[in-house]
């Protein structure tokens, strides 16, 4: 497709894989991030290393203090913590995940949306997954095409109208660490990702997004390229866990 497109980019994971499916889609690809007065820099440090690698034009926006939560992401609240993938999910079950910032999707969305109206684009790229639907609300299909509809009535635009893509949507965790592994780039790329709530490298942490990222590997049956990387620098010691193992 020769159209343009403006990705969503976190540096985690999901927007990553996200960021180099667009690149296989669409004629030029641009990224962009935001610093919201989230608690940890490293994010945004993951996500213009993956731009780079990407080779996507990277816009940084800086939104610092305009969303407010007792979320652990952008408040003092402590972080909860799991011993395992099943411990977590019978804690967490059905509820909305203490991370969860509210409003942040629908915020990050319209600004995108501004952007890429801005650079001449219609087709933005998010990374966002209904696995993660019961624990936030805003990563689920119904949330997407309702973003979508809102959009172009906002916009007035009935021909060549803006399209939200979610490449993920109905992927499970495995199946996405499978469909990053077909775009060798993206695989790559996947070594300087960001996923953990704590900020911190390694990731050796278990909170909720390093749990679940760490299942999904497992789940897969393979290693993830961000603990090789932290295993080579000898930052922690190689995984018990089979798929590390083959």
């Amino acid at each position: 497709m020769n159209a343009n497109a403006l990705a969503i980019l976190s540096g985690g994971q999901d927007s990553t894989t996200a960021l180099f499916w667009a690149l296989h889609k669409f004629g030029h690809v641009a990224a962009i991030t935001f610093d919201y007065g989230q608690r940890h820099a490293i994010e945004i440090d993951a996500a213009s290393k993956v731009a780079e690698m990407a080779q996507a034009d990277h816009y940084i926006v800086r939104v610092p203090q305009v969303l407010s939560s007792t979320s652990p992401l952008t408040s003092e609240t402590s972080l909860e913590t799991y011993d395992n993938y099943e411990q977590m999910d019978a804690t967490i079950g059905d509820r909305v995940e203490l991370t969860f910032v509210p409003m942040r999707n629908p915020f990050f969305f319209v600004v995108a949306a501004n952007k890429a109206i801005a650079i001449g684009c219609r087709h933005l790229v998010t990374g966002i997954c209904q696995e993660d639907n019961a624990n936030y609300p805003d990563c689920r299909e119904d949330f997407r095409s309702a973003f979508e509809k809102m959009t172009n009535l906002a916009l007035g635009l009935k021909s060549n109208p803006v399209q939200l893509h979610a490449p993920l949507m109905n992927m499970t965790k495995a199946e996405s660490v499978r469909f990053a592994r077909s775009m060798p780039r993206c695989w790559e790329a996947l070594a300087y990702t960001h996923t953990a709530y704590d900020g911190n490298y390694p990731p050796v942490s278990k909170d909720h997004a390093s749990i679940l990222r760490a299942h999904g590997f497992e789940a897969a049956g393979l290693p993830d390229p961000l603990v090789l990387r932290a295993v080579q620098e000898g930052l922690m010691p190689l995984p018990a866990t089979a798929n590390y193992h083959q």
